[in-house]
C-alpha cells in the first residue's frame, strides 16, 4: 500500500476521534492526527540517530532523533510504537516502549498532531528500513550535543527533544 493512502484517525484539539482521512490527504489539508516519537538507546547508553530518505512524505533527507511515525486508525498508540519501533528499527522482538508523555506539536502554518512520545532500549543488531533510513547511528550524548547546531533536524522532533530534555529535569 501506498503510505499516502493509509488511513488516520483525525482528532481535535483535545486527541479525541473526529473522523478518518487517507494520510496524504491528512497532510495536505493540515488535519490533525497522531504521532508516535520513541527515542531509542543501546546497551551502552547511546542515542540512535538517523537520517531519513530524501522520498519521505515529511521531513524528506533530514535527521531525527526519534524513530516513529503516524498512527494507524483504530491503533493505540502504544501499539503504534512497538510496531513503528520494530519497523524502522528492522528488529523483532523489541521490549515494549515505555511511554512518557503526549504533547500537540504544531508548525508555523499552523498543522499540528498530537506526539506520543516513548523509550526503549535496543540490544538487538540493528537493519533500519532502506525506504525510511538512509544513514544510521549510535551517538553519545555529548556527539548528540554537538550535532545538534550542524546538522539539519526534523522539526518536530527537535521540539519533541526539548521536551523530553525538561521532562527528565523534573519540569
Amino acid at each position: 500500500m501506498n503510505p499516502a493512502d493509509e488511513i488516520l484517525d483525525i482528532v481535535d484539539e483535545h486527541d479525541r476521534v473526529v473522523t478518518q482521512a487517507p494520510r496524504g490527504e491528512a497532510y495536505a489539508r493540515g488535519l490533525r492526527h497522531r504521532c508516535v516519537f520513541i527515542q531509542v538507546r543501546d546497551a551502552e547508553g547511546r542515542l540512535f540517530v538517523h537520517r531519513r530518505t530524501a522520498g519521505k512524505l515529511v521531513f524528506p533527507a533530514l535527521y531525527d532523533l526519534f524513530v516513529g511515525g503516524v498512527v494507524g486508525a483504530g491503533e493505540s498508540y502504544d501499539e503504534a510504537a512497538l510496531r513503528e519501533a520494530e519497523e524502522e528499527l528492522g528488529v523483532s522482538g523489541l521490549p515494549e516502549p515505555t511511554y512518557l508523555f503526549k504533547f500537540l506539536y504544531e508548525d508555523e502554518a499552523g498543522h499540528g498532531w498530537w506526539s506520543a512520545v516513548y523509550e526503549v532500549r535496543c540490544d538487538l543488531p540493528v537493519r533500519p528500513q532502506v525506504e525510511e533510513v538512509q544513514w544510521h547511528a549510535f551517538l553519545s550524548d555529548e556527539e548528540v550535543a554537538a550535532r545538534l547546531g550542524e546538522w539539519e533536524w526534523v522539526p518536530d522532533g527537535l521540539a519533541a527533544h526539548e521536551r523530553l530534555r525538561a521532562f527528565r529535569a523534573g519540569g
